[in-house]
């Protein structure tokens, strides 16, 4: 049963909790991509990719706005399905650390925002004169469960960076998304080569930055445990 530190649970309440308890916060962001996708099949996929996908040859050129535009748009229904999939195994955790009050809902937004932006930003970094396209929510789902990680190693908790459990796992998760990204393995991408870097930076961003966004949301003495 999950618990929240501040505010204690009484044992009364805990038994009438239901068994499904996503945060609101994730099902929409699930429920987003999903219907977004679908909005974008309707609407004719290539036109929108080429115009609102990340581009890094473009960058330069002002277009700035496909960093996030890029993290609402996908491959296959596939892709979509995967990113949700991890999405809402990995995220319910770090969405009730910041709360599902207006303050920890918009906290958890910008934090996805982030660690997808910064994903792109990895990416761009490290293949500069790119001309094709590159969409899909990876980078920023990535930075979720980079902080599902830390609250692993802190057991409910924000956990330290710098320990076997962290670092082992992400060594792991380097190598899994080279791997499979350089050699189009991915499920769901269809045969065609994944943005392993936006993964790791956005990975990255989420070690990071889950601390920092998680007092902006006023939630930095938060725990839960199962």
């Amino acid at each position: 049963m999950d618990r929240i530190e501040i505010g204690q649970l009484s044992a009364d309440r805990a038994e009438r909790e239901p068994f499904f308890r996503a945060p609101w916060t994730i099902v929409a962001l699930c429920a987003g991509l999903i219907i977004l996708f679908a909005l974008q099949q309707l609407a004719g996929s290539d036109a929108l990719i080429w115009r609102y996908g990340l581009r890094p040859a473009t960058l330069a050129a002002g277009h700035w706005t496909t960093l996030v535009s890029s993290l609402f748009l996908h491959v296959s229904w596939a892709h979509v399905g995967m990113n949700t999939v991890v999405a809402f195994a990995v995220g319910p955790p770090v969405a009730r650390v910041m709360g599902t009050d207006p303050r920890g809902a918009a906290a958890f937004f910008a934090f996805y925002l982030a660690c997808g932006v910064i994903g792109s930003l990895g990416l761009v970094a490290m293949d500069p004169r790119d001309t094709a396209p590159v969409i899909g929510a990876s980078g920023a789902v990535s930075g979720l469960l980079g902080a599902a990680i830390r609250l692993i190693e802190g057991r409910g908790r924000i956990g330290r960076i710098l320990t076997p459990t962290v670092l082992g796992f992400t060594l792991v998760w380097g190598v899994v998304n080279y791997v499979f990204g350089a050699f189009g393995l991915t499920p769901g991408a269809i045969g065609i080569p994944v943005a392993w870097q936006a993964h790791m930076a956005g990975y990255l961003a989420g070690l990071l930055l889950f601390g920092p966004f998680a007092r902006l949301a006023g939630r930095s003495g938060t725990a839960f445990t199962h």
